[in-house]
């Protein structure tokens, strides 16, 4: 073969007509290779309407045929997929036509971010979720990966450093080839694509599961928390504050927490040369990003508690009378926002007894996980 696949098929030689069904010509099988976990739930949600789609994107009279596994996707030693050598395995063990990798891993195409890569030689492509932000990922995977199809399948071609016109006007994708002629790249350009890849970076990273696997930080926020809520002497001081001073207190006991876990647990990274510089700032910024909405997580989870706890336990009538003037639902509000940011502090103190091995778990996803591992080996 020639690195394309489902070339169109002739139509009907006699009495065709534009308005009669579309003739089916060979089938053509799609094959999604998703890494574990999220990677794969979004592969699986794709399958049941990428068939429809293809047909009407790309050609209809095609029968395409999509099915999704699961593999732990390699790296090689640079940190990068084997794609070739992956999508050779695959076709012959699957006898997929089209070999499309879906991973967590972000990708470079030298210090340019890329959310999809098209390899023509291995009729192969691979979506970096990453690349394609926070939000919409479902829909921004769906139209990438039809877009590598119908790159593939030879109906695209793109002008280097242009709009592919199957991507929206005000996206911040734009085709690139790579550094050896052999496969073309979606580099993410400018500020915008920069704070995509960032935002998908620390969605991978899944913040919000700082709160369970944190158990001891949590345990020790909530204890001080409902210690401050029940200490009369704590009233006084929580109802004088102006909500604008509640609010700076809030931000900085969170920012203080997130503080603390990445300097206590060396999640800073430090760049071992000046190349490493830009790439150690982004890893940097997501960890900064995703401990602060983590913290924040359990901030709110921590106030909800607190607002239940006063209400059960302070009863109006005492309350107003150890405060000697009336109160109203503001006033235990506000008296929980204290306590609960005199909590968080507390919560980064009880975090020196986890493992730092259980907060980089609870901070990172899988792939960040390996590149921080490799990254030790090689300091080794």
């Amino acid at each position: 073969m020639d690195g394309r696949v489902g070339e169109r098929s002739p139509g009907r030689e006699n009495g065709g007509s534009a308005r009669d069904e579309p003739q089916r010509g060979r089938r053509v099988r799609v094959g999604l290779l998703a890494d574990p976990g999220a990677p794969t739930d979004l592969a699986r949600s794709l399958v049941p309407d990428l068939s429809a789609v293809l047909a009407e994107q790309v050609d209809e009279t095609i029968e395409w045929v999509v099915s999704a596994d699961t593999c732990e996707v390699p790296l090689d030693e640079q940190g990068r997929v084997p794609l070739e050598s992956l999508a050779r395995e695959q076709r012959a063990r699957q006898e997929w036509d089209v070999v499309i990798v879906v991973t967590d891993l972000p990708r470079r195409l030298g210090t340019r971010p890329v959310a999809t890569v098209v390899s023509d030689r291995a009729r192969s492509g691979l979506v970096s979720l990453p690349g394609l932000g926070a939000v919409g990922v479902r829909r921004r995977a769906q139209r990438a990966v039809v877009h590598l199809v119908h790159a593939l399948s030879g109906h695209a071609r793109h002008a280097r450093g242009r709009r592919p016109v199957d991507i929206p006007r005000w996206s911040p994708l734009r085709h690139v080839e790579g550094e050896d002629d052999t496969g073309a790249h979606l580099a993410l350009v400018g500020l915008r694509g920069r704070l995509r890849l960032l935002a998908g970076m620390v969605r991978d990273n899944r913040p919000w599961r700082l709160v369970p696997y944190l158990s001891t930080a949590t345990a020790a926020a909530a204890a001080t928390g409902a210690y401050a809520i029940v200490t009369t002497t704590f009233w006084t001081m929580a109802t004088s504050l102006s909500p604008l001073r509640l609010l700076l207190i809030s931000v900085v006991a969170i920012i203080a927490m997130a503080t603390w876990l990445i300097t206590y647990n060396h999640l800073w990274d430090r760049p071992p040369d000046q190349d490493a510089r830009a790439e150690a700032v982004l890893y940097n910024a997501v960890t900064a990003i995703t401990m602060i909405i983590g913290v924040t997580c359990m901030y709110v989870l921590l106030y909800l508690a607190g607002l239940l706890a006063a209400l059960a336990l302070i009863d109006p009538g005492y309350f107003s009378a150890q405060l000697q003037r009336p109160i109203s639902i503001g006033t235990y509000l506000k008296l929980v926002w204290l306590a609960s940011s005199v909590g968080i502090v507390a919560g980064a103190l009880g975090s020196s007894l986890e493992s730092e091995e259980a907060v980089r778990n609870a901070t990172y996803g899988r792939r960040e996980l390996e590149r921080q591992r490799g990254r030790a080996a090689d300091s080794t």
